[in-house]
């Protein structure tokens, strides 16, 4: 089995930036702040030869109230999970009671725990392992977390008694690992993790219960305030012999209402995970309606490309009056995304939510089913057949045949003449005719354009096409007379 780590300690200890480096990844938000973590963080990570998993935890310092007792929870289940503890102090602010607290907590459960001594620039690591002494925990490993010092023999302390993996790697890789070189993105972005379904919306509108209520958990924090997730958090799981990755992200807000820094930053880990979807599940508000901030959210899913499943939340409750305007005001601003179901749900209470998981895959599987060209140039002659395109001057734009460019989203290309000038409604036609013949569901589609070269563009002697049929026809009759007096001789 794979180790699994965690990291612990009072907020701003320097749990996140040990959490970056290890994994060679920026998933967890750092800033000079306290409480920047709330969620339990997953990461893998590997150094001479042995994998581990790590998780990084929010804070405990002891005197939580509100979100921040949900916080010391979450730190708390970590714990459990975890093989090996590591203990972060700073050793610049000293020994205090919080840290006695957690180590008097650490023995209690008996867990294999190592103090590790962080931010000892400019400090004699010998009075850093004095002043933490009396945890009896052990002696402390003193490290820079931000600068890489002392990791490789934390490391080395931590992961002794656990096996190497079947695969050696080359020589030399632990200091280039223990150097925190930023490198590959893990966890989650991979298909080895199954369809990967981002979970956005606006604050506040139910998206870790959501998450919560997928899974059958309380994985993420569910707190009654606006902003409480502020990372974007890969939780990968199974249902039904069927992999998944939810992320849960922080909702965001109109640009003027965004503040703190620390949530500009939270903004940009729910974009980005957004592009590192299959699936988006777009939560509402149900009793809130359609506001034009989920119009840009969408938006953005769309521009990224992403298959979309819409789920309103808190339908339960509500008058049949209200959720007749509801639906209308549906039918109404979200005609752009009419591919996409629509489940209408309660998290809190489980209505609806299994039948998300079927949307899912329909979706999963439109947005990267591949098709052979001879198909999708069937179906493009069929829908010119029926409806061919518009005349441009006295030409008509001709479209010859289709093939597949890329997908998750399909990206279908066309070839043919004058297609720089084929109109949009025509693109939207031959959109909703792929859809239709093809069955797809839930993702959107592109088509891509492309013309016939010509060598001789840009020429002075290019000849237009009346005069290159005009030369044809006087070849040939010179070749028929030609003929004519060779049969007389």
């Amino acid at each position: 089995m794979v180790p699994v780590i965690a990291l612990v300690g009072r907020p701003n200890v320097g749990k996140s930036t040990m959490f970056n480096r290890l994994t060679r990844t920026r998933d967890a938000i750092v800033g000079d702040l306290s409480g920047l973590t709330r969620d339990r963080q997953y990461g893998e990570a590997k150094w001479q030869g042995r994998s581990y998993i790590l998780i990084d935890t929010g804070g405990i310092s002891g005197d939580e109230h509100g979100m921040d007792e949900k916080m010391a929870e979450q730190s708390l289940l970590a714990i459990e999970e975890a093989d090996v503890v590591l203990f972060l102090v700073d050793a610049r602010a000293g020994y205090t009671a919080a840290d006695q607290m957690i180590g008097e907590h650490l023995r209690k459960r008996n867990k294999r725990s190592y103090v590790v001594a962080n931010k000892i620039d400019n400090i004699d690591p010998e009075l850093a392992r004095a002043e933490f002494s009396p945890m009896g925990l052990g002696d402390a490993i003193p490290v820079a977390g931000a600068h890489g010092r002392g990791i490789s023999q934390m490391l080395e302390i931590a992961l002794r008694d656990f096996p190497r993996d079947e695969e050696e790697p080359e020589e030399g890789e632990a200091e280039h690992v223990a150097e925190g070189e930023e490198a590959k993105r893990i966890p989650g972005p991979s298909e080895k993790d199954g369809i990967k379904i981002a979970i956005i919306g606006r604050p506040n509108v139910g998206k870790s219960t959501l998450v919560n209520r997928m899974l059958g958990e309380d994985r993420v924090i569910v707190y009654d305030e606006p902003g409480t997730t502020r990372d974007s958090i890969y939780i990968p799981f199974e249902r039904n012999d069927e992999k998944y990755t939810l992320i849960d992200t922080a909702g965001v807000r109109k640009r003027g209402k965004i503040h703190e820094e620390v949530e500009k930053f939270s903004v940009v880990k729910t974009l980005q995970a957004i592009k590192d979807a299959n699936v988006v599940i777009f939560v509402m508000d149900a009793r809130e309606g359609v506001v034009d901030h989920d119009l840009n959210l969408l938006g953005f899913a769309l521009e990224a490309g992403r298959a979309l499943v819409i789920a309103l939340n808190k339908w339960d409750g509500m008058v049949p009056s209200e959720r007749d305007y509801v639906k209308t005001e549906l039918e109404r601003r979200l005609f752009f995304v009419d591919f996409a179901d629509i489940h209408f749900i309660s998290a809190l209470h489980g209505t609806g939510v299994g039948n998300l998981y079927q949307s899912v895959q329909n979706s999963f599987k439109s947005a990267v089913t591949r098709w052979p060209t001879s198909r999708l140039t069937q179906i493009l002659e069929d829908a010119v057949s029926e409806h061919a395109p518009p005349m441009v001057g006295s030409r008509r734009i001709k479209l010859r045949y289709a093939h597949l460019g890329g997908a998750n989203p399909p990206l279908i290309v066309i070839h043919g003449n004058q297609v720089e000038k084929v109109p949009k409604s025509y693109v939207r036609y031959l959109e909703n005719t792929y859809r239709r013949v093809l069955k797809l569901v839930g993702t959107p589609i592109r088509i891509e354009f492309k013309g016939g070269e010509n060598p001789y563009e840009g020429n002075k002697n290019t000849l237009t096409d009346r005069q290159v049929n005009k030369k044809r026809r006087m070849m040939s009759h010179h070749k028929k007379a030609d003929k004519k007096r060779r049969d007389k001789r």
